[in-house]
């Protein structure tokens, strides 16, 4: 969800729980404006998708999940979800979210869906940089995972983004997983858009000259990835916020993965 924060004149990515029906359904990248805070738990439906997108395949990008509070997910493991630290409300035992896995057409009978048991929001979250998250599933989705950068060999280059979220700025969630590629920002072009941008933390992608292709408002949470050196997908960004969606001189901002690997991994590990 992009939503906005104290800190932030942006907005999160983060859809309004509820706030739109599945009756308009597109998938396309964006970018949000300030950081808005997304709204925690409950089964309501995303509201938002990828802009300048195209609909993915069926098991193209297995280890895609969508949440119930309006944002998306990847599986770290079989029964853990990596998602954005905005989309929760903290820490500690939650059953009231909903995770849908293995289809890329939210109405498929064939969706997966299972619900949380334990939430972990990265310790110091505030609103500004720390961007993820952690969900325990009640019991493992069995779908492929998606591996995690462990430094930054991979933070540039073209990276991959999907979700549910809007297809356009002010848009509708998206009944089909979309999917886009967006080119690697660096940190000072980026902070020319984006002053208080936390360097370390988050890592911006987008056409800074055209626009037309970004995460959105829904595609909070959801995993920004490229291929390694092996050609295997590796997760470098968590999509978290940003200036509208899409919009020319305005890229996309993610969590940097790379910088919270370890942390991420030893709470996976407390999980269990």
């Amino acid at each position: 969800m992009r939503t906005t924060t104290k800190h932030r004149k942006h907005l999160t990515r983060a859809a309004a729980v509820g706030a739109v029906a599945l009756a308009a359904f597109s998938l396309s990248p964006a970018a949000a404006t300030a950081r808005p805070a997304a709204t925690p738990g409950g089964d309501g439906e995303p509201s938002a998708t990828v802009v300048g997108g195209t609909r993915a395949q069926q098991g193209q990008f297995p280890f895609m999940v969508r949440l119930s509070m309006g944002c998306g997910g990847s599986l770290l493991t079989k029964d853990v979800v990596l998602t954005a630290a905005h989309c929760v409300d903290g820490s500690g035992p939650d059953t009231s979210i909903t995770a849908t896995a293995g289809v890329v057409d939210l109405r498929d009978p064939a969706a997966v869906k299972v619900r949380s048991t334990e939430v972990v929001q990265a310790p110091g979250y505030d609103g500004q940089g720390k961007d993820w998250a952690l969900i325990k599933l009640a019991k493992p989705i069995d779908q492929p995972t998606l591996a995690i950068a462990k430094d930054d060999t991979y933070n540039k280059g073209d990276f991959t983004i999907a979700g549910w979220g809007a297809d356009r700025e002010g848009g509708a969630q998206q009944r089909y997983l979309l999917t886009a590629q967006v080119p690697y920002v660096d940190d000072v072009t980026c902070k020319s858009a984006y002053p208080d941008l936390v360097e370390g933390e988050e890592l911006c992608a987008g056409r800074m000259d055209t626009g037309g292709v970004d995460t959105c408002q829904g595609d909070s949470g959801g995993p920004m990835f490229r291929k390694d050196d092996a050609g295997q997908w590796v997760q470098v960004g968590i999509v978290s916020w940003g200036d509208g969606c899409a919009r020319p001189g305005k890229p996309g901002v993610y969590t940097e993965v790379s910088t919270f690997a370890s942390d991420i991994q030893a709470a996976a590990d407390q999980l269990g």
